[in-house]
This record gives C-alpha cells, structure tokens and sequence, in this order.
C-alpha cells in the first residue's frame, strides 16, 4: 500500500469506526452479565434456585446489618459491615453441592456475586466433608463485607445440597446490608 494523504485519511476514518464497534460489542456484553443470573423478572427467586424444593434455613444476623467504621488492622476498607450466617438441616442430612450469594445494589436486581464450592463452603461454615447433618446447624461466623464508602443493599445467600437418593434442597436468606451507620 502507498501511503498517500488520502489513503492516511480513510485509515484514520476507518478507525474510529471499528473502535466504536468494538466498545459497543464489550459494553453490550457487560450489560449483559449476569442477566442469565435473573431473567424472569416477575419472580423473586434467581433461576439457579428456583424449583429446587425449600428443605434447608439459612439465616443471618445481624439483620438488617449496619456498617461500622472499621478498626482492624489486616483490612484497609473504612467501613465493614459485620454478621454472620448458619445453615441448618432440619429434616435429614444432605450432602452440600454449592453455596453463595447474589446481590441487589441497583435497579438492574440480583447479580452474581460469590459461588462456594463444596469444599469452600465446608471450610467457611466449619462444616466437616460438606455434609448438613439432621438437626445440626452451622455458622459463617465473620461473613463480613469490606468497603470504602457507605452504600446499601441486599444480599440472598443461598445453599444447595442433595440428599442420598440424589434429591436437590435449597435454603436461602437474605441479609439486608445498611448504607449509613446506626448511630451516625
């Protein structure tokens, strides 16, 4: 290619274009993220957890929960909000499949936000193989959340297990997380 003005000039009108294409297609896909997480917006349940039956409790508490500024030395966050969290399997025990968590910060509803494995899950909720006994309840006792600025929202904490027939069970709660200090 000869490099001529006029040529120099459909290059450089040329580029705009596909730079403007190519921020388009990332900006229409993290849009799109985690809209897979609650496409049925007339339900309240995120899709992974709904149909699966209600066998499990899991709560929080403090709740709602308010931050605090934070004193900690091995966070550099200004703020942190403290609660825990248990599971409980009332009925029979069950094997953990996975846990986690979806929040609600904006208009847009539940996204994504934390996924425990079995054996994440286990270390967290002190819970020994992933396994929910009948009657037991175990607690993430520092479920905290870190942060610089005070902001609200929600948070629906999940948990999936099976049992030995290889049946699936759900609990969920969700922690109401406040965007200004109680006292303050």
């Amino acid at each position: 290619m000869v490099h001529t003005t006029s040529n120099f000039l459909k290059l450089n009108a040329a580029i705009p274009k596909s730079i403007v294409g190519i921020c388009a297609f990332f900006i229409g896909c993290i849009a799109g993220y985690g809209q897979d997480t609650w496409t049925n917006k007339s339900r309240i349940l995120p899709d992974k957890l709904r149909q699966v039956p209600t066998t499990l409790t899991l709560s929080h508490s403090p709740n709602p929960n308010y931050p605090e500024l934070a004193t900690n030395a091995d966070t550099k966050s200004k703020y942190v909000w403290k609660h825990s969290t248990t599971v409980c399997s009332p009925a029979q025990d069950v094997k953990i499949v996975e846990g986690g968590s979806f929040v609600w910060y904006s208009p847009s509803g539940w996204m994504k936000n934390m996924q425990l494995s079995k054996s994440d899950f286990a270390k967290r909720f002190n819970c020994p193989g992933g396994v929910l006994k009948k009657g037991k309840c175990y607690t993430f006792a520092k479920n905290y959340r870190y942060g610089n600025k005070l902001y609200g929202g929600d948070a629906l904490w999940y948990v999936i297990a099976k049992d030995k027939k290889g049946n699936y069970y759900k609990g969920f709660g969700i922690i109401e997380t406040e965007g200004g200090l109680k006292n303050g």
